[in-house]
């Protein structure tokens, strides 16, 4: 019998000075069984940086045609694709074909960087793709606010991200690996 996703609740308030955007989000996220703490909070971390009201997790590691989140417009087209990990360069060059912006959150630590000196050549042709590493670090200390029923809080400005549940607060630095041209 194969294993279900597990559910959690995250109640999600954002205060993004850079985008001036303020709100609060009431998220369910499926956990699929290959799925990790850290791969679901960077997921989580995707959506605050990227919040709006048409912002949506998708099927993610079920739907190989579906990236983590994406934001589509009013006529179904992908306005904002965003994966997370270190998926194969076609599936992100695709990707580019199919939606105006695409981001990947890459993590992983050493993974991260072999992964990214193998590709890094082929991604600097796609005009539309921005690469943004979450640290190690970063990932590991994101684990500690992982529950069935989370709380929390974001806090983005002139570059720092803060995360915050209760009386614990993590600081996010993002690398960027490539920035749309």
């Amino acid at each position: 019998m194969a294993l279900g996703a597990t559910i959690f609740k995250a109640e999600l308030q954002i205060s993004d000075m850079n985008r001036n955007y303020y709100g609060e989000h009431l998220l369910t996220l499926a956990r699929h069984p290959s799925e990790t703490d850290e791969r679901m909070m960077v997921r989580l971390l995707a959506f605050a940086l990227h919040a709006d009201e048409r912002l949506s997790f998708t099927r993610g590691l079920c739907a190989d045609e579906e990236p983590d989140l994406w934001l589509k417009s009013y006529t179904d087209e992908i306005e904002q694709w965003i994966d997370v990990g270190q998926p194969d360069e076609r599936r992100l060059r695709k990707a580019c074909g199919r939606a105006q912006q695409v981001t990947l959150y890459l993590y992983g630590g050493r993974g991260a960087d072999l992964w990214w000196q193998k590709n890094a050549e082929k991604l600097q042709r796609l005009d539309n793709l921005t690469v943004l590493e979450v640290p190690d670090a970063a990932c590991k200390e994101m684990t500690c606010f992982v529950q069935r029923s989370m709380q929390l809080q974001c806090t983005v400005q002139d570059g720092e991200i803060w995360l915050t549940a209760g009386d614990q607060t993590r600081r996010v630095t993002l690398q960027a690996r490539k920035s749309r041209d």
